[in-house]
């Protein structure tokens, strides 16, 4: 007969194992995140030169190095070749400023939201690993900030890829009740979502980050159904509630959702008014995205169980990590559209090692400048992402009555 003192020992053992593992692990990166963002290991957005923020703001380069001559508006840095360059902030300074003296132009350089134009909360959403969720929401939300929008992203997986990305690593930097799951949980220990919102260094791009902690929430909401508790909400109004807290301050709000179909991914699915499903064209991807599909038609009818409405403005499916030279994967796309003519995104995100080269560095591909990557490769990554978030944003523009 087995004893049972040595099966807990045996136990023990592999769970100090494993927590030592996990010690020796996360020690180790942060000493390559001090590494790469020395000497506080912040990260550090790039300057724009004035071609670029010409493209960007739609002021004209002249007008530009005119005002700079000038000693008018932001004064850009000079760089070694002496050419001008602007920090992110000093862009949306330059879109305020002429956003007021050109009143009528204003909606062309200072894009906010207008009166009647309701907050988008989009969420990247699918529970199959490698889809590239965390990738989407990275550029996606990076994009809008560029073109002068106010982003608030949520980390709302476990994992905090995203987090990591905007350089706030979760076992080190993100502490207790520091996470969305501050802002959802049934005790007095919840937290107003304005205490746990962080600004970045991406201007305009603000992060409720994640850790381990956001698994709480599924944890917890079984034991408050189980109990019949009575509380202010219901469970999956709660993550749409806390957004709304903060609804004044941002134009698009971006979910990054875990790899599962739980209870926050039920909270995104309500909060949401567009989604985008990522879709990896491959077999086994596609399989399993029928199966998410599926699921979340259950879920779907919960909320409708519940007499509670859902609003999306949108439902997209985005192919990523895509090879246009792979025949099986061009196979698997053309069938996608044909079944879903007009729920799959024209552009897709192309599987690139410029992708991978900025995502091994934690930036994403706004963020590398020329020369850092292989010219062409870089031009294709770009071209693929700008294409992809134009889509998006014009989806969004459609909904507020832009288009």
């Amino acid at each position: 007969m087995a004893d049972p003192l040595a099966k807990d020992i045996r136990h023990s053992e592999a769970a100090e194992r494993v927590w030592r593992h996990a010690g020796v692990l996360s020690r180790q990166l942060n000493v390559l995140r001090e590494r790469m963002y020395p000497p506080h290991a912040q990260k550090h957005l790039r300057h724009f030169l004035t071609n670029e923020v010409s493209k960007l703001t739609s002021i004209p380069d002249s007008t530009l190095k005119l005002m700079s001559n000038e000693g008018k508006g932001p004064l850009p840095a000079r760089l070694e070749n002496n050419h001008r360059a602007y920090t992110l902030a000093q862009v949306n300074e330059l879109r305020r400023l002429f956003a007021q003296q050109k009143p009528a132009e204003a909606l062309r350089f200072l894009p906010h939201r207008r009166r009647g134009e309701h907050l988008q909360v989009i969420a990247v959403a699918n529970f199959k690993g490698g889809s590239a969720k965390t990738t989407t929401s990275l550029h996606l939300a990076h994009f809008l900030a560029l073109q002068g929008y106010r982003v608030l992203t949520i980390d709302l997986d476990p994992q905090a890829s995203l987090s990591a990305m905007f350089g706030a690593q979760p076992e080190i930097d993100v502490g207790d009740n520091e996470t969305i799951w501050a802002a959802l949980r049934y005790d007095e220990l919840r937290r107003p979502m304005r205490e746990i919102i962080r600004k970045t260094y991406f201007d305009g791009v603000d992060l409720v980050p994640g850790n381990l902690e956001v698994m709480e929430f599924e944890y917890d909401t079984p034991r408050v159904l189980a109990r019949g508790a009575k509380t202010d909400s219901l469970f999956f109004e709660r993550l749409g509630l806390a957004i709304d807290e903060v609804e004044a301050d941002y134009d698009v709000v971006v979910l990054d959702t875990p790899p599962s179909l739980g209870y926050l991914t039920l909270g995104a699915i309500y909060a949401s008014t567009g989604m985008i499903v990522t879709i990896h064209p491959a077999m086994l991807d596609v399989a399993s995205m029928s199966q998410f599909l599926l699921m979340m038609g259950d879920l779907i009818n919960v909320i409708a169980g519940e007499n509670a409405t859902m609003r999306q403005d949108f439902f997209r499916y985005l192919v990523t990590r895509n090879n246009p030279y792979d025949k099986p994967q061009t196979e698997i796309v053309s069938m996608l559209r044909t079944l879903f003519p007009d729920d799959v995104m024209t552009p897709t995100a192309v599987e690139s090692t410029a992708v991978e080269a900025a995502g091994l560095a934690k930036r994403s591909i706004y963020e590398l400048e020329s020369g850092e990557i292989g010219r062409d490769a870089f031009k294709r990554a770009r071209e693929s992402f700008d294409a992809v978030n134009e889509g998006i944003l014009d989806l969004i523009k459609q909904t507020w009555g832009r288009a």
